[in-house]
């Protein structure tokens, strides 16, 4: 069941995978220090997703076309690089306009109360 979900058994899967959300949360980290909207992290972790599933077929010969496979693990990696893009965002928010802002709850911001 495993190897039809993931295309390859499940320590693979999850070293390749916990590799790639890495690359993920550098490049959420990477967008929101640079300004660019979180939207363009949609491209790139599709890139990403697309580098995993290969690197599952070359490392471990795992199946390269496993639909639910990608599915799960563009999720992984796409979820990643928001929930980094939103936490760098906000502490970025906070720190460079500390007069204006304060933070509030874990991935916001709020303008200071008078």
């Amino acid at each position: 069941m495993t190897r039809f979900l993931l295309g390859v058994n499940f320590g693979a899967w999850f070293v390749v995978v916990l590799f790639f959300c890495s690359c993920a949360q550098l490049m959420g980290r990477a967008l929101a220090e640079s300004w660019r909207p979180a939207r363009h992290a949609v491209p790139y972790a599709l890139l990403l997703a697309l580098a995993d599933r290969l690197l599952i077929y070359l490392l471990f010969a795992g199946n390269l076309f496993s639909l639910p496979g990608f599915i799960i693990d563009t999720y992984l990696i796409m979820m990643t690089a928001v929930l980094t893009y939103h936490l760098t965002l906000a502490a970025q928010m906070v720190r460079q306009y500390p007069w204006l802002y304060e933070r509030h709850l874990l991935l916001t911001w709020r303008a200071k109360k008078e």
